[in-house]
């Protein structure tokens, strides 16, 4: 699986791109056909805080899975996204595999 890292606005650290790294090569646990994987950070302002916003965005045989979350650190939206991601690929592994 090839994993891609955007960063709109601002540059990723090495320990946050490797933290993304770990959590989107576990994806491939629960659907192996998963052919790329792109990562979109950015940041959001609204009112006084900067919110960050990460989206994952897979590719498997057939159909493009998004998840997108808001929160107030990239790792808790990277985390929600996972588990989002996760969901939808067992999914579309039932629906691929009867």
């Amino acid at each position: 699986m090839e994993i891609k890292i955007q960063s709109v606005h601002f540059d990723a650290d090495e320990k946050l791109v490797e933290f993304i790294n770990k959590k989107v090569a576990k994806l491939e646990t629960y659907f192996d056909a998963i052919i790329s994987t792109d990562v979109i950070l950015k940041l959001e302002r609204t009112g006084q805080v900067q919110d960050k916003v990460a989206e994952l965005k897979t590719i498997v045989a057939g159909a493009t899975l998004v998840a997108k979350e808001t929160c107030k650190t990239f790792e808790e939206a990277i985390d929600l996204c996972g588990e989002a991601m996760r969901k939808q690929l067992i999914k579309h592994k039932e629906k691929v595999r009867p």
